[in-house]
């Protein structure tokens, strides 16, 4: 049984599968109706409205319907496009059994424990036709797929047979076509159910309705079982019916047109038969049982095949997909969606050929020419009927040997069986027959290892080395003793082998691991045209406590040819096959064509109807073979593939030539330029106006910035353009900006800035025209005009300021005035301090019209697409409108009249931006910018943009979580550290990120006024090339010295703080980068210590604070923990002291042994611990009882429970924490970890990464 989904929820009465859609259907005890995705493993939508538990569920074939029937009496149909109840059928008078869809018909029938079976009209909602008969309940009812039969079982111990037609000649012609439609008097009065009907007709109807009329009649009786039949359905196509009871039996009756007849019986059910189906693709029938028990039987032999049982939970339903190779049973905790048998064909391509087995024969298909025969007949093809593991699983071509044709068959048969085939090139149809060379054996695991030799993995786990005469020369243990699987190794002598968690580079003759890598449970394997590079498919799924469905470990890892990780990408659903197009790996899953590059970069390239097997790719199509072995070619668009290519390999015309001629676009292209640097690039792409914006805001274009901000008419995107340009130095179209927006204050300072004093008077004039005194103040004091200040401040009431101001600038005759004003008022006269000194405005560095820019050469891109720029799409700055119509100022709010002919003087505020960048001569005003006039100056150029920053790199090149912390990426190492270890509390590790990401940079002071250079810390060298790492702040000599002080405060008795350090010394672990594989060791080993450390101080504060019993076991158990001699030594004298003191001698008797066998050791404190043992022995062996039973047995191995701090001893299930690999019953898997706190127990992971993975 292949697993592909499973649900946990309360018992399951009912299933149905959709037609077309991935989706099912579950009716549960408590009355809820679930829609579940079971591809996605999500549930899609609740039905709860029944008022009971619900026994059948249906969809509709066409419509977006789906029927249920419970044990309120009710019939409810749903739209779940809708998601609601469109309308209830009332009529019968118990427990609803079934509830099924006619495939044509508006028709629904119904099965109840009131003996009837009904059929209602789902348009115009009403019952057709009653069919009674049955003499106890109706368990099931069904129409048959074709023709005008239902089939019925009942607990009368009968199977019912019944012909419908004079029902559909009767009905069916008058029924409405709408979903739902009302029906008129009219019509009502057409099909006899208005409101006028005769006497007669009612009365005919009311006898049907009680004793069933005779529209449908029954044609069959099938009697054989001894007790209630639970269930009866048709066969799909032949003249078939099945039915379980009971009595345990699963029944097979024949019937034709004047009778019925049982074949045969199937027993090996040991309790109540409660569902029978056939299988939808082959000659198999399946049935579940109340014995906890799934049976598959063969319906030629007759005979039981396969059996599946669960511990503890009851079948009580089963439901067949009609189109799919797919089954389903309800049980009392749930449901599971099942396949019997793989559906992926055995196949190999190699150069323009395919090799694959269909119908007992081995095929080739040529790509090139469509040719396809059969070539080779397979004398054994095993047991062939589906679910029995007879089928090919793999073939394996022999790439070193094309000219002799060798192949290597695998099949599950037998627990494992391979066949070695050799034929001749020719695949003309006179070429078929049967293989004078086939040679058969037993193994796991088969692969060729050279020209004449393939290599075999026994049930031994021991590779064994064949010739191809199929005779043994060698045999080798494999380097792990828990592989389970071999591959090709991509070269001659060298083997991939799958273990749990990584796969290995082997080679046989030698001996060594080449290579080693850390990959989750590796499916397939496939390598590109010229093995260099390698794609390792995963496929596993494992159940997690409290949730509904299978985590699965389901991606692909890009290798190279050393087993070197290039990237690896996660999918959430399972990855059917995959082909290399060159340097593209192209992969199907089951709805979808993707690709994945060697740097990471993925993509959708099309969707699929229906899951197929890539056989070989190239640029514009794939070749596939489908779960029929039909041969297909599917056409695909890689483009987007080849666009990330050329980027990654900087062939700037060829990504020019793609956007021209190409169709890529979408979001998704344009983040990916964004992220990749290349935002100018983006802007090709891009029509939105605001992405457009933002583009060119990154990428520094100015002018297309400037261009989109005049179509949008936005002061937000104004206010952005002027801070970008003022960055860059662009002070013109900076002073755009602060114009279209209306932003003075900025405004009059760039005016400062630049010492454009005539624009600052005008300033002050538009500030006086607003009245607006702080904006005239702040312009007067740009200008340095004291007698406009004390002006102002007058007008502002502020006499004692305009003194000042007056006095201190030596303007007597305005101080002298304003004094009288200030004496007039009784206001005190300030004085004038005598440092007083002026304020005068600052000289500007530089009056040109822009500052220098730094010259840079002219970018790529805009080279190639220099040919189709125009000049009009360049905005000219120079050509906008007088500030006057963009400030829109009153002509009534200016006092003096002739200010805005004033204004207006000279043509107007844009007119004083129209000067000419290109004419300077000698004499130009002082302080102009010079700059020779040259071609290369005249050639366009672009603005520096933002380089990659060495934290970007460190994040690319390391898979390790303390680089991408020390980066200051905390999301993807917290990520990192979830998958590796399955760390999910990230609270006590907090203090440790912020050092390594705090560590990694250090800063120089700059000059004044400007910020300090920060300068990052690289590991190995200081050079920030493409390859840097940063350097990360816990080292492998720190956390020694560390745990050397926590061994003297250890034997010290200061068990807190040694515990505190010991705890350190943990959270420090997952953040440390090893050097090699020798520190990655020391590593480990310092991990096991400090975790051995920190139970044994739990284990010692919790004896301090118990007693009896408890303290004693306690205190064995604290012998029991990995400690230092010397420490061990002190655990010992103490557990023997409470146990000699407690009256259990024989205890103390056994931990004085321990003790005396011990290592000497010169301190004095050891003499003394050796005498006291010998005494206690003395002593403990004289009076040689226990006063008090243990729950410890020293000769029976354990280990600690790190949550109770019980022993589990061998033999019982043991859970372990992910990261410390702490020991917990089997009941603590999903929880959280006591020793560490920050990891869950019982998760299966990729393990602590302690060396830096390069990503590539």
């Amino acid at each position: 049984m292949l697993t592909k989904f499973e649900s946990k929820s309360n018992r399951v009465k009912g299933l149905a599968f959709h037609s077309h859609r991935p989706w099912i259907l579950t009716s549960l005890h408590n009355g809820v109706i679930q829609l579940w995705d079971y591809r996605m493993g999500t549930l899609l939508e609740r039905f709860d409205e029944h008022d009971g538990p619900v026994r059948g569920v249906d969809f509709h074939k066409v419509q977006p319907l789906l029927v249920s029937g419970g044990d309120d009496y009710r019939i409810k149909v749903w739209d779940y496009k809708l998601r609601r109840c469109l309308f209830t059928l009332l009529g019968h008078l118990d427990y609803i059994r079934t509830v099924n869809f006619h495939n044509e018909y508006p028709w629904v029938v119904s099965a109840s424990d009131d003996q009837t079976i009904r059929i209602w009209n789902w348009q115009s909602r009403s019952c057709v036709s009653v069919l009674t008969g049955h003499n106890h309940y109706v368990m099931c009812a069904s129409f048959h797929p074709r023709d005008d039969l239902i089939v019925s079982a009942s607990l009368d111990q009968t199977v019912r047979v019944w012909d419908i037609t004079g029902l559909r000649k009767k009905t069916v012609r008058g029924a409405p076509t709408a979903i739902g439609a009302h029906m008129s008097p009219s019509s009502m009065h057409e099909v006899g159910v208005g409101s006028n009907t005769s006497a007669s007709s009612v009365v005919s109807r009311v006898n049907a309705d009680l004793f069933g009329g005779n529209d449908a009649v029954v044609k069959y009786v099938l009697e054989g079982h001894d007790r209630g039949v639970n269930w009866a359905s048709f066969h799909p196509t032949l003249p078939l019916v099945i039915s379980g009871a009971d009595d345990r039996q699963v029944k097979l009756w024949r019937m034709n047109e004047t009778k019925a007849w049982e074949v045969d019986t199937m027993r090996g059910h040991s309790n109540n038969v409660s569902c029978v189906v056939f299988h939808p693709k082959h000659e198999l029938i399946v049935s579940n049982s109340e014995d906890r028990s799934i049976r598959v039987w063969d319906i030629s032999k007759r005979l039981g095949v396969q059996t599946f049982r669960r511990e503890n939970d009851r079948f009580w339903i089963l439901a067949a997909h009609p189109q799919q190779n797919l089954l389903a049973a309800g049980h009392d905790s749930g449901m599971i969606v099942f396949k019997l048998e793989r559906e992926r064909p055995a196949f190999e391509s190699h150069a323009d050929k395919l090799f694959y087995v269909k119908d007992r024969f081995l095929r080739i298909h040529e790509f090139s020419t469509g040719r396809d025969l059969p070539t080779l007949s397979l004398r054994r093809a095993g047991n062939t009927q589906a679910g029995l593991c007879g089928g090919h699983r793999s073939l394996e071509y022999n790439v070193f040997n094309p000219s002799e044709h060798n192949l290597l068959l695998f099949s599950d048969q037998d627990g494992g069986t391979f066949e070695l085939l050799a034929f001749s090139d020719d695949i003309a149809p006179s070429s078929q027959g049967e293989s004078s060379d086939l040679k058969r054996g037993l193994a796991v695991s088969v692969v060729f290892l050279s020209r004449n030799r393939f290599a075999i993995l026994d049930k031994n786990r021991q590779i064994i080395i064949k010739d191809l005469n199929n005779e043994k020369r060698k045999s080798i243990p494999p380097p792990n003793p828990s592989t389970g699987c071999m591959f090709f190794g991509g070269t001659s002598g060298r083997l991939l082998l799958r273990s749990d968690e990584r796969i290995v580079l082997f080679e046989p003759q030698s001996r060594r691991v080449l290579a080693e890598l850390q990959v989750t449970r590796i499916k397939y394997v496939i390598w590109n045209q010229d093995f260099s590079k390698v794609a390792l498919i995963s496929k596993h799924g494992a159940k997690s406590p409290g949730v509904n469905w299978l985590i699965l470990d389901l991606g692909i890892t890009i290798a190279s040819r050393n087993l070197e990780q290039l990237c690896t990408v996660t999918e959430t659903v399972r990855v059917k096959s995959g082909a290399w197009d060159h340097r593209i790996f192209i992969y199907t899953t089951l709805n979808h064509v993707k690709y994945c590059l060697a740097n990471g970069d993925t993509g959708i390239i099309r969707t699929l109807d229906v899951p197929v097997y890539i056989t070989k790719a190239n640029s514009k199509q794939i070749f596939c073979l489908d779960r029929e072995l039909k041969h297909c070619i599917i056409s695909i668009d890689s483009t987007e593939a080849k666009f990330k290519l050329a980027l990654e390999d900087r062939n700037y015309a060829e990504v020019m030539n793609m956007i021209k001629n190409s169709k890529l676009c979408g979001k998704s292209i344009i983040v990916y330029l964004q992220e990749k640097g290349y935002p100018e690039v983006a802007l090709h792409f891009v029509d939105d106006l605001k992405t457009r914006f933002k583009l060119a805001l990154a990428c520094g274009n100015i002018e297309v910035a400037m261009n989109t901000a005049y179509e949008m008419s936005d002061d937000e995107c104004w206010h952005r353009l002027g801070l970008e340009a003022l960055r860059q130095g662009n002070h013109q179209v900076v002073e755009m900006s602060y114009q279209r927006t209306k932003n003075f204050e900025r405004l009059s300072f760039l005016y400062l800035l630049t010492g454009n004093v005539e624009k600052l008077r005008k300033m002050l004039r538009i500030a006086e025209m607003r009245r607006d005194i702080m904006g005239r103040f702040h312009n007067a004091l740009f200008l340095g005009s004291a007698s406009e200040r004390v002006r102002v401040l007058e007008e502002a009431g502020q006499l004692a300021l305009a003194y000042l101001s007056a006095i201190s600038h030596g303007m007597l005759e305005e101080a002298a005035r304003i004094k009288a004003l200030l004496e007039s008022t009784d206001q005190p006269i300030p004085s004038v301090l005598c440092d007083a000194q002026l304020m005068q405005p600052p000289t500007p560095i530089l009056r040109s019209d822009n500052w220098p820019l730094l010259t840079l050469p002219t970018n790529t891109f805009r080279n190639s697409h220099a040919g189709e720029a125009d000049s009009s799409e360049i905005a000219d700055v120079t050509s906008s409108p007088g500030w006057d119509a963009d400030l829109d100022l009153n002509e009534q709010d200016n006092e003096n009249g002739n200010n805005e002919a004033d204004l207006d003087e000279g043509g107007g505020w844009g007119d004083d931006l129209d000067i000419d960048d290109n004419i300077y001569d000698d004499n130009t005003t002082e302080g102009k910018y010079h700059e020779p006039p040259d071609k290369e100056a005249s050639a366009p150029h672009i603005i520096p943009v933002a380089g990659v920053s060495p934290e970007f790199r460190w994040c690319q090149n390391s898979a390790h979580a303390a680089d991408h912390a020390a980066a200051g990426n905390f999301g993807s190492s917290m990520s990192f550290l979830n998958r590796q270890i399955s760390v999910v509390n990230f609270h006590p590790l907090r203090s440790r990120f912020l050092l390594v990401y705090s560590a990694s940079s250090s800063s120089a002071p700059g000059l004044p006024l400007s910020l300090a250079h920060q300068v990052t810390l690289q590991r190995g060298s200081a050079v920030i090339d493409a390859g840097c790492l940063p350097r990360i702040a816990t080292s492998m000599p720190r956390l020694i010295e560390t745990l050397k002080a926590s061994y003297r405060l250890f034997q010290k008795g200061n068990f807190q703080a040694s515990r505190d350090k010991f705890y350190y010394i943990l959270l420090c672990i997952p953040l440390i980068v090893a050097e090699s594989r020798s520190h990655a060791n020391e590593v480990k080993e310092l991990l096991n210590i400090a975790r051995e450390y920190v139970t044994a101080v739990r284990l010692k504060h919790e004896n301090a604070s118990e007693s009896g019993i408890r303290q004693m076991e306690l205190s064995a158990y604290f012998t029991h923990c990995n400690l230092q001699p010397s420490h061990v030594a002190l655990a010992l004298n103490l557990a023997m002291t409470q146990a000699y003191k407690g009256g259990n001698f024989i205890t103390a008797a056994a931990f004085a042994r321990r003790m005396l066998d011990l290592p000497d050791l010169i301190a004095q404190s050891r003499s003394e611990l050796h005498h006291k043992a010998q005494t206690v022995l003395q002593k403990s062996e004289q009076k040689a009882r226990n006063e008090f039973k243990l729950n410890y047995d020293e000769r029976n191995p354990f280990e600690i429970d790190c949550r109770n701090l019980d022993p589990i001893y061998r033999g019982n299930q043991i859970e372990r924490c992910s990261f410390c690999r702490s020991a917990y019953a089997g009941n603590m898997k999903g929880r959280l970890c006591s020793t560490c706190n920050i990891a869950l127990i019982g998760i299966e992971t990729l393990g602590l990464v302690t060396q830096a993975q390069n990503k590539g």
